[in-house]
């Protein structure tokens, strides 16, 4: 893993250790409790305009925050767990998207590559 993310993936490795906590962090539990998260991130927005999801009271934002928190170290443990360098992984995804959505084709266009 790269040395940007290292010091908090110790302490992530750490706060799990002292709770005894890693015998339940398998990649499937990993991967579980980052979708439960991801869809809490969501109900956020459940409800709201386009227009209200992009100016969010400070308070909600907070809250949002949060969520985004638990999703990002959620997915720092499952890579963790498996040895994916995560900022390589998506590096590489975004050659792989340039590749899917070439500017030409793309841009200002919401179709998936197949129907591009």
């Amino acid at each position: 893993m790269r040395s940007e993310l290292l010091p908090l993936i110790q302490s992530l490795r750490a706060f799990a250790a002292e709770r005894d906590w890693a015998q339940f962090h398998s990649p499937k539990n990993l991967a579980s409790a980052l979708s439960v998260e991801a869809a809490e991130l969501l109900e956020h927005f459940q409800w709201l305009t386009e227009v209200q999801s992009q100016s969010l009271m400070p308070d909600k934002t907070a809250e949002v925050a949060a969520e985004a928190a638990d999703v990002f170290l959620y997915l720092l443990q499952l890579c963790d767990k498996l040895g994916i360098d995560l900022i390589a992984a998506a590096q590489a995804k975004m050659l792989v998207n340039a590749r899917k959505y070439p500017v030409e084709t793309a841009r200002g266009n919401s179709a998936k590559y197949t129907e591009l």
